[in-house]
């Protein structure tokens, strides 16, 4: 009889047959970035297949005999047996209905705007479980020699970028948490803002405006940014961005995952500070900026990712996966404070009313973020978006990569509809009811004669 293994419970079935430690794939299959692949070995080389190779792999059996004329085993003489030995299944956090739809619309966004490539991560943040983890371009691991190398990793965990406006949501949370500020408080921001030997711009020029610290994270100013974090300095922001996991692994231990980079504060320079707070000058990959939002969905408490959710060995018991990690970040008011400030961004008033969805309230942030080339910056951008919903009652966050898009450019016009069509699915596939609440009202402007 055969002995039969479950990679995950994705549809993504591998057979270990008696005698070998060979396992088959369907073709068309999901997640194949997620999953990984094997050699003509059977050993795992790329993926989960790698990672957890000691966990997965069976023990082959053997037989030995004498044989008579013909090959025939001599039934009187001496023989032996050791039976194969199945690995063990391994049971992902994976909904395999959203990953499909998340693999599904990214690959049209990503064809759309003739992309690099992109990548979308969907999280339960109370629990830390990665429900969807899609990227594109992908590969087909039944044919990996018609694949290109930097196709087999995956992008959402090796590849890493300055996240750009997303970031904000990090700042803003800090500099309310420390008291600094409030949704209301109002500033005056001037069309630059010189800070050590660089001057700072808006992504649109313009002449002085008039915002509140609401209205400066609807509106996505970096120079509206950079002056609210400047109420709690360089070294409590960088206490913050530790917090958030910035610089650090994501916790999931996949292979060929990237930490990202965060400068130690000692060799921060005088325009480094203004940099970061509006999400240049550090890197992340997709987990992190998913985590990040996570975090304030979850009443401010930072849950390690997981993508383990049980394993079961060959005698059939389950053990269930690692406990996630917990860490406070900010305090639960707020996070529900920045959640609110959030909603704005997808309003008519915001950078990203196509993430908006009907009877929900969503909260979230755009991302344009240009990409670093010989110490500056050239045309191409990454653009994204993160968000949350129902953003009075946290059950989900959904981030958005799009890199080097060719057709379109900014993260409300290329990431948000994506948004939308994954958050819109996994709502309806994990029965998350709309909460019939408004959202609550918050001045964007003010005016200059008070």
């Amino acid at each position: 009889p055969e002995n039969w293994q479950r990679i995950a419970d994705l549809g993504l079935p591998g057979i270990l047959k008696e005698g070998t430690s060979k396992r088959v794939y369907p073709s068309g299959s999901l997640a194949s970035n997620l999953v990984g692949f094997v050699g003509a070995d059977g050993k795992g080389l790329g993926g989960l297949e790698s990672g957890l190779q000691d966990v997965l792999a069976g023990t082959d059996g053997e037989q030995t005999y004498e044989r008579g004329q013909g090959g025939r085993a001599i039934p009187t003489a001496q023989h032996s047996k050791v039976e194969a030995v199945a690995g063990s299944t391994i049971t992902l956090t994976i909904d395999r209905d959203i990953q499909y739809t998340a693999e599904k619309a990214l690959a049209e966004k990503v064809a759309e705007s003739r992309a690099e490539s992109g990548s979308v991560v969907v999280m339960d943040p109370h629990t830390g479980k990665i429900l969807a983890l899609a990227n594109y371009p992908t590969f087909d691991p039944n044919d990996i020699s018609k694949s290109r190398s930097s196709d087999l990793g995956n992008r959402a965990l090796s590849d890493v970028f300055e996240p750009g406006s997303t970031a904000k949501t990090m700042t803003m949370a800090a500099v309310i948490d420390q008291g600094a500020a409030t949704p209301s408080t109002q500033f005056k921001i001037p069309g630059t803002l010189k800070r050590g030997d660089k001057v700072f711009n808006d992504d649109v020029p313009h002449g002085t405006w008039y915002l509140t610290l609401a209205g400066v994270l609807a509106r996505s100013s970096n120079l509206g940014t950079i002056l609210a974090s400047e109420r709690i300095g360089s070294r409590t922001f960088n206490q913050y961005l530790k917090k958030f996991g910035m610089g650090q692994p994501t916790g999931l231990g996949f292979p060929g995952e990237s930490k990202g980079s965060l400068l130690p504060y000692k060799d921060w320079s005088q325009t480094s500070f203004p940099s970061m707070v509006f999400g240049q000058g550090m890197n992340m990959n997709a987990v992190h900026v998913a985590s990040v939002y996570a975090t304030i969905a979850n009443e401010g408490k930072r849950v390690t990712p997981s993508l383990i959710d049980s394993i079961t060995a060959p005698d059939g018991t389950v053990t269930a996966g690692a406990t996630p990690e917990e860490t406070v970040v900010v305090s639960p008011k707020t996070a529900k404070t920045v959640l609110a400030m959030l909603e704005n961004v997808v309003s008519e008033n915001g950078t990203a009313p196509k993430a908006r969805i009907p009877g929900y309230r969503v909260a979230g942030k755009t991302g344009t973020a240009q990409v670093a080339v010989s110490g500056g910056y050239g045309r191409d951008v990454i653009a994204s978006f993160a968000g949350v919903a129902p953003a009075d009652k946290p059950e989900l966050v959904v981030a958005v990569t799009i890199v080097k898009p060719q057709v379109g450019r900014f993260g409300g016009q290329l990431a948000a509809p994506v948004f939308k069509e994954v958050m819109m699915s996994a709502l309806k596939t994990r029965h998350v009811p709309p909460t019939g609440t408004v959202a609550p009202y918050m001045p964007l402007k003010f005016s200059k004669n008070g």
